[in-house]
C-alpha cells in the first residue's frame, strides 16, 4: 500500500493540470459572481485610483523652513516690570523659530540672594517639629535647596525645616503677580517654505509678487487671502478650540499645524497650503532669573512666566504620475477580479446541494493507452491463473 501511495504520488507530480471551462446560463452563482467583480472593480477605480492616486509616486517628507515674528504692544499692570511691554519682553525665545512662547502673566519673587531660610511648606518632606526631622545635607527633588538640619518657623505657627537657598522661596508672599493686557491685539507671522527634493518643488506661503506693502495691511483668510500669513493672536486661539479668557491666566500650548498636499501633474499654483489650529494642552510656564550686584551683594530676580505657547507644525506629500506604478496597480486590479471566480468554485464545490454535479463537469482526468492498460492489470489469461479458473490447471 505504502508503494502504490508513493507510485501515485510520483505519478500526480509529474501529471499537468489545465483549468477547465464549465459555463452556467442559469442559477444565482451568476448574479455572485458578477457582484464580486463589481465590488473589486469599484474599489480599485474609486479608491485606489481616484482618491488615493496610487500610480503616482509620492514623497511624504517634505524639508521645510519656519520664520516667526510677533507684532504689537501690551500693557502691565504691574510697575515693577513697566506699564508697556513690547516683543522684546513677552516673546521666547526672541529668534523667530517654529516654537515660541507669548506671556499672559509673570509671577515674579525679587531680591533673592544665596542664605538661609525656610523651607516652603508645600514641598513634600518639609514640615517639621523639631530638628531631628531634618536631615542636614540632604536635597529634596521637590525643595528649592540643601537642608541645614534645623527645624525653623515658616509662618506664624507653621515649622518647616531650613535650607540654604536663594531666599525667601518663591511663594505667594513674596511675590508679585502681573497680568498682560491687549495681548488680544498681536499680530503673528508665520513665514513657511518647503521642498520636496525628490522632484525638485519649492514652494512658500506668501504672496511672491504682492510685496512688503501686500503684507503690511493684509490679513490671513482662508479664501480671500490665504497667501498672507499674517494672524490675530486671538483668531488663533478661538480657531484651536479654547477661549481666550481661560487661556489668560495658567497659559496653554497651541499648535498652527501647516498641511502642502501637492498634486504635480497639476500646475505649481494648485499645491497650497493648508491651515488647521489646535489646543495641544491647557496651562505652560517656566521660570526665568535676572542676576544683579547691589552694595557687594548678589541678588536675582526670579520670575514665573505663564505664557501661550505656539508650536508651528509643517508636514505633506506630493505625488506625480509613474509609469511604473500604474503598471503595477493594474495588473494588481487584472489579478484581484480573479477572487470572484475562486470563491464561486469554492462555494458550488462545498456549499451547493448538486456539488458532485460540478465536481464531474468541473474535473475530468485524459489517461493515455500505455497508462490505462497498466492500471487495468494482468491480462485475462493471467487473471485465470490466478484465480484458479483456467482448464488446463483444471486438469491438473
Amino acid at each position: 500500500m505504502r508503494c502504490k501511495a508513493l507510485s501515485n504520488a510520483w505519478a500526480d507530480f509529474w501529471s499537468y493540470k489545465t483549468p477547465k471551462i464549465v459555463v452556467f446560463r442559469t442559477g444565482n452563482i451568476r448574479i455572485i459572481h458578477k457582484s464580486i467583480q463589481f465590488v473589486i472593480i469599484t474599489y480599485f477605480v474609486i479608491y485606489v485610483f481616484i482618491i488615493q492616486k496610487s500610480y503616482q509616486d509620492k514623497e511624504n517628507a517634505p524639508q521645510s523652513s519656519v520664520i516667526t515674528k510677533v507684532k504689537g504692544i501690551a500693557i502691565t499692570n504691574s510697575s515693577f516690570e513697566g506699564d508697556v511691554l513690547d516683543v522684546a519682553d513677552y516673546v521666547n525665545p526672541p529668534e523667530g523659530q517654529d516654537t515660541f512662547s507669548i506671556t499672559v502673566q509673570t509671577k515674579t519673587t525679587p531680591y533673592q540672594k544665596m542664605i538661609t531660610c525656610p523651607e516652603h511648606y508645600d514641598v513634600p518632606g518639609s514640615n517639621c517639629t523639631n530638628d531631628s526631622e531634618c536631615v542636614s545635607e540632604e536635597m529634596n527633588p521637590f525643595g528649592n535647596g540643601v537642608k541645614t538640619g534645623r527645624c525653623v518657623t515658616f509662618r506664624d505657627s507653621i515649622k518647616t525645616c531650613e535650607v540654604r537657598a536663594w531666599c525667601p522661596v518663591e511663594n505667594t508672599a513674596s511675590t508679585r503677580i502681573s497680568s498682560l493686557k491687549g495681548i488680544e491685539n498681536l499680530t503673528l507671522f508665520i513665514k513657511n517654505s518647503i521642498h520636496f527634493p525628490r522632484f525638485g518643488f519649492s514652494k512658500g506661503n506668501i504672496l511672491t509678487n504682492g510685496g512688503s506693502r501686500y503684507l503690511r495691511k493684509c490679513m490671513f483668510d482662508e479664501v480671500a487671502n490665504l497667501y498672507c500669513p499674517i494672524f490675530s493672536l486671538k483668531s488663533v486661539v478661538e480657531k484651536s478650540g479654547v477661549t481666550f479668557n481661560s487661556i489668560l491666566k495658567m497659559g496653554g500650548v497651541l499648535g498652527v499645524i501647516i498641511n502642502w498636499k501637492c498634486d504635480l501633474d497639476k500646475a505649481a499654483s494648485e499645491c497650497k497650503p493648508q491651515y488647521s489650529f489646535r489646543s495641544l494642552d491647557i496651562g505652560y510656564n517656566f521660570r526665568k532669573t535676572r542676576y544683579f550686584m547691589e552694595n557687594d551683594t548678589e541678588y536675582r530676580t526670579l520670575t514665573k512666566v505663564f505664557g501661550i505657547r505656539i508650536d508651528v507644525i509643517v508636514y505633506g506629500e506630493a505625488g506625480k504620475f509613474s509609469i511604473i506604478l500604474l503598471v503595477i496597480n493594474v495588473a494588481s486590479a487584472l489579478t484581484s477580479v480573479g477572487i470572484a471566480s475562486f470563491l464561486c468554485d469554492w462555494i458550488l464545490l462545498y456549499l451547493m446541494k448538486k456539488s458532485d454535479v460540478y465536481k464531474e463537469k468541473k474535473f475530468e482526468e485524459v489517461v493515455s493507452e500505455e497508462v490505462k492498460q497498466a492500471n487495468d492489470g494482468p491480462g485475462t489469461a493471467e487473471k485465470e491463473l490466478m484465480t484458479g479458473t483456467s482448464q488446463d490447471y483444471t486438469d491438473c
